[in-house]
């Protein structure tokens, strides 16, 4: 199962953002790392390295890598519509994705592995491709054997709540209602630079 194994505070730092959660080394340096840590004079980004570093932070934050990123934009390239827009839709509709935003898990890490073995159902059938595409109205549920999972419940009690799902706590089943809106997706992600960026 291809993903991403490097340090996770490294890149939080990179992007000065919390890409795989909260970050203790974040807080402490808030700055990039590198051997000469802040004294380092960083010039003026390029058009192309602000393009790259945008569809970098985007391939961490979703877990992806570069052959999986790319056919994702090539199929938001051939949908009618925005092109980043569509991008992050297609990012969003991931299976892997949606657990961690119904909360059955605590990052978008945790909820692949929750995928990968066999603990998620999708309309009833075990599904364990973190990269399954959700439609609009398929049920996302957590498997019977697994709902004492501590990992799970911890999760679920913190709660979250998006628009374009629906989650039923006692049944432990959760609905893809629709694709998000962007002005719904939290994520702090220029998606008109990686759009860019694949266009040259």
């Amino acid at each position: 199962m291809a993903r991403y194994r490097g340090p996770k505070a490294k890149i939080a730092r990179k992007f000065k953002e919390p890409i795989f959660g909260p970050s203790k080394a974040l807080e402490k340096k808030n700055y990039p790392p590198g051997q000469h840590g802040n004294a380092r004079r960083r010039g003026k980004k390029s058009e192309y390295a602000m393009q790259l570093a945008e569809k970098q932070k985007a391939k961490y934050t979703y877990g992806l890598l570069e052959k999986q990123f790319a056919l994702t934009f090539g199929r938001a390239d051939r949908k009618k519509g925005v092109t980043g827009e569509n991008l992050l839709k297609f990012l969003e509709a991931r299976l892997d994705n949606t657990v961690f935003r119904l909360g059955i898990a605590p990052t978008r890490r945790s909820a692949r592995q929750l995928v990968g073995h066999r603990h998620v159902l999708v309309n009833g059938v075990i599904t364990n491709i973190p990269s399954y595409q959700l439609k609009p109205g398929d049920v996302i549920e957590v498997r019977e054997k697994s709902k004492s999972l501590e990992l799970i419940a911890d999760s679920l009690s913190a709660g979250r709540s998006f628009n374009w799902l629906e989650w039923n706590s006692d049944e432990y089943k959760g609905t893809f209602l629709n694709y998000p809106e962007r002005e719904s997706i939290p994520e702090n992600i220029k998606e008109q630079l990686i759009v860019e960026l694949y266009s040259k």
